[in-house]
């Protein structure tokens, strides 16, 4: 599994605009803070929403969780993977390394 760090996440966020960065906690979890620009696609629903939400096997997905402790965003990349969607990578530290580097964190109402 491709990992990346958080300042690689942040970059590839602001360079190309066409990387889809996955939130894979539970909506409760994402609505109360996460990465501004992600969407949420929690691990368990991967399977049955990444058609429909990622149509393009080929585009660039990061998948993030908590923490590095956190199972839910291994979890989802190795789903996608099992899809064979070809270019996941698995943001490991989530939202506690995103933090750890001073990058904010944002709400949903």
């Amino acid at each position: 599994m491709k990992t990346l760090k958080a300042n690689e996440v942040r970059q590839k966020l602001h360079s190309d605009g066409d990387t889809i960065l996955i939130n894979a906690l539970g909506r409760e979890s994402f609505k109360a803070k996460h990465i501004p620009g992600s969407i949420n696609i929690p691990a368990d629903e991967i399977e049955d929403q990444a058609k429909q939400v990622l149509p393009d096997k080929n585009q660039e997905i990061i998948v993030y969780c908590a923490s590095p402790g956190c199972p839910a965003s291994p979890q989802a990349a190795q789903k996608l993977t099992d899809l064979e969607y070809h270019n996941v990578y698995d943001f490991e530290a989530g939202l506690t390394g995103w933090l750890n580097e001073g990058y904010e964190l944002v709400r949903s109402e």
